[in-house]
């Protein structure tokens, strides 16, 4: 009996008379779309396919108790996306009965919940499956999975299965509720389980979570990308954007509130295009921003944005300012129309500044970072220098600057790479230099202030010194009680760097003084 001859019947057990309700070319289809390699052929369809909202999710009974007496490692790769289907993953993990290890010397299931963004970020991921084959050599009962967006890449799934024989489990992005069913599989079977969708899988709610710590907390409030900007393999990996409801945001929100949670950051690939699916309600980010500024948490944020789909309506939201933050992360990419054109970022120079122009009205003292790409396909030095007056003009506090390398799959993969290697490097280093020289300028205005400092902990380099984060984002030190973690504090900054801030805690009697 063959695999999908097994899962058929397997199917049919699990659905009664199979005859009455699948036919044979159901199960084919279903085959099909679940055991095979990603296509991104398939993912760059976007038709009318409706997608389905569960808000019923459970773990079934046949899977509980599944990892008694074993332990699960997750090592996450690229943004806080990842991480946050990392945080669902181990709440899975936790409802099977696993308990959680920060070593993979120990664990019986890791899994790698990959970045496909870089080509820098997979070729990690392949380094580590080549250190990891010892381990599952020595252990072969140890289940080895690889996820994330890379998963959903076809050339990474035909690289895997030809050369990382390893590899118990490949499953996307889409499909992270199935991971007890993986599970299941990957233990019954011999063979390479791979579970990727190449389009869009569900929204699924009431997923069991496990957040790192009490402090901040993530909140996916969509999924996925219509942009298909040339260099992007996200709308490919991640699917097209679908919204989670208002409703469920409201009260998972309300909830990290009563627990105590002081921040929170709203997600989404491109998460100001929020709402734009609903065909039953008018209600878009500043709607849902407006709604959860009346919650009692301190600190609200959202990321990542994209220029096309930051409104009016958003922006007259934000400027209520309370417990919504004033840091922006608005990325520009290059600061050329035409190079833009060529990015299918559809905005001009022109409308970016205009935009730019509009938030710092509404809202003053309002904090820009910003992403921006060097070396793109044609990209002249008149162009990259366009790219460095409008850094200058928009006067961001920092950015996130690469190099441009393209990605299999994308648009982009197919133009002429024409730009010298040393040129691009030369230039990133001329913007580094900016990026460097403008982020010191704008901490030394804090010298002397007194800012909120949430504290998140103590100093990676020093236990003595804590470490936390001011409204806009800065990251601050400071020596301070242990009891301050997790609260906001009052810090007078005495020091300024490039990337940090220096200060000393101001107790309530010297505050009063102050005022």
């Amino acid at each position: 009996m063959n695999e999908q001859q097994r899962l058929q019947g397997q199917l049919a057990n699990s659905s009664g008379n199979s005859s009455d309700k699948k036919s044979e070319k159901d199960y084919s289809k279903y085959f099909e779309s679940v055991f095979m390699p990603p296509s991104l052929k398939e993912a760059k369809k976007r038709g009318k396919e409706e997608v389905s909202y569960h808000s019923d999710f459970s773990i079934d009974e046949q899977f509980k108790g599944m990892g008694e007496g074993r332990k699960f490692y997750i090592r996450t790769y690229g943004c806080q996306m990842n991480e946050h289907d990392t945080e669902v993953m181990a709440g899975i993990f936790l409802a099977l009965g696993y308990e959680p290890t920060d070593t993979v010397d120990d664990a019986d299931v890791i899994l790698l919940n990959t970045c496909a963004i870089r080509e820098n970020a997979e070729n990690k991921v392949f380094g580590e499956l080549g250190h990891l084959k010892t381990l599952k050599k020595n252990r072969p009962d140890l289940l080895l999975g690889v996820c994330g967006c890379m998963s959903q890449e076809e050339s990474v799934v035909n690289k895997i299965m030809k050369t990382y024989n390893q590899v118990d489990m490949i499953f996307g992005t889409h499909n992270i509720h199935r991971l007890p069913h993986i599970l299941n599989e990957a233990y019954l079977s011999k063979e390479m389980v791979i579970e990727v969708w190449s389009k869009e899988g569900d929204v699924v709610e009431n997923l069991p979570k496990v957040r790192n710590g009490k402090i901040k907390a993530w909140v996916n409030i969509m999924y996925g990308c219509d942009k298909f900007c040339t260099y992007c393999i996200v709308p490919y990996t991640r699917g097209k954007e679908r919204s989670r409801r208002p409703e469920e945001i409201i009260q998972e929100v309300r909830h990290l509130a009563a627990q105590g949670y002081k921040e929170v950051t709203l997600l989404g690939q491109n998460v100001n295009a929020y709402g734009k699916d609903f065909e039953d309600i008018n209600y878009r980010l500043g709607d849902l921003m407006d709604d959860i500024r009346t919650i009692d948490i301190p600190r609200i944020r959202f990321t990542t944005s994209h220029p096309r789909d930051f409104d009016d309506h958003l922006i007259e939201v934000l400027a209520k300012k309370g417990n919504l933050m004033d840091h922006i992360h608005l990325p520009v990419q290059s600061g050329s129309t035409d190079v833009l054109k060529i990015m299918a970022r559809k905005y001009t120079r022109e409308q970016y500044l205009e935009l730019v122009r509009k938030i710092k009205a509404a809202i003053p003292g309002a904090t820009l970072t910003t992403d921006i790409i060097v070396g793109y396909p044609n990209e002249t030095d008149e162009q990259f220098e366009e790219t460095m007056s409008l850094y200058r003009e928009v006067g961001f506090d920092a950015a996130y600057t690469f190099i441009y390398s393209p990605r299999e799959g994308t648009p982009a993969a197919k133009m002429v790479d024409n730009v010298p290697m040393e040129v691009k490097k030369e230039r990133l280093q001329r913007l580094n230099a900016l990026v460097n020289e403008m982020s010191a300028e704008a901490m030394m205005s804090y010298k002397g202030q007194i800012v909120d400092v949430l504290v998140e902990g103590e100093s990676k380099k020093n236990p003595d010194i804590l470490a936390g984060y001011t409204n806009k984002s800065k990251l601050v030190n400071f020596k301070g009680p242990k009891s301050a973690i997790g609260q906001i504090v009052k810090v007078k900054i005495t020091d300024a760097k490039t990337w940090s801030l220096n200060g000393e805690v101001i107790e309530e009697h010297e505050m009063a003084e102050v005022k």
